[in-house]
């Protein structure tokens, strides 16, 4: 069995961050594999952060970022909120707050969460892609229910289009803004949520304004 020691422990408390009861379990539980401990910490950092989206805590702390695009042309106020000022004051919350501007004013989501886009929208998108799929030849003798198949897996591309929360981030491709909340709350140790954004692009929305008049 291998012996875990001090400095492996202390190692692998800067290398992800955890306490130090936790390292020596992770290590002791993985065999001092560094790697697979740091994973296994990682994804226990992860539940602990969905564990506490869900808590339904008050959050009556947190701030609203605003963001300005360089051509003063698009500009985005987006409210961030936490437990405490303690947490709405680090670096990494504000950054967080900071970041999420920039990505919302490049890629301009319309909801924070797919639950939030109406019904009538969802089932107009799905009515949409069936007539597609059923005017191409191809898919002439495939049952609707073969069909319907294809559409909930274009439907997920129509929620990364619409939802903060489901987009890539733009800063790293790699994750969601789902998965940047989850990391934030599991290094900050308290719930945090996107309350509600506001995304203003010059000219948006002037040519129904035109059509209604």
């Amino acid at each position: 069995m291998t012996q875990i020691t001090a400095q492996m422990v202390k190692d692998l408390r800067e290398a992800t961050g955890a306490g130090p009861l936790d390292s020596k379990k992770a290590l002791e539980q993985h065999g001092g594999d560094m790697q697979k401990a740091a994973e296994w910490l990682r994804e226990k950092g992860i539940a602990k952060a969905v564990k506490k989206l869900n808590s339904g805590r008050v959050m009556n702390e947190g701030l609203v970022h605003a963001y300005l695009h360089h051509n003063h042309r698009v500009g985005v106020l987006v409210e961030v909120d936490c437990e405490t000022d303690f947490v709405a004051n680090t670096q990494q919350f504000r950054d967080f707050a900071k970041n999420l501007g920039l990505h919302i004013a490049n890629l301009a989501p319309k909801y924070i969460h797919r639950e939030e886009i109406p019904a009538e929208a969802i089932e107009a998108e799905k009515s949409m892609q069936m007539r597609i799929l059923k005017d191409d030849p191809k898919n002439a003798n495939k049952p609707d229910a073969i069909l319907e198949k294809i559409i909930e897996g274009r439907m997920d591309k129509y929620y990364e289009d619409l939802v903060l929360m489901e987009q890539q981030y733009l800063l790293d491709d790699t994750k969601t803004i789902a998965d940047l909340l989850k990391g934030l709350v599991s290094e900050l140790g308290e719930n945090i949520q996107v309350r509600r954004f506001a995304r203003f692009e010059i000219g948006e929305g002037a040519a129904d304004e035109n059509a209604a008049e």
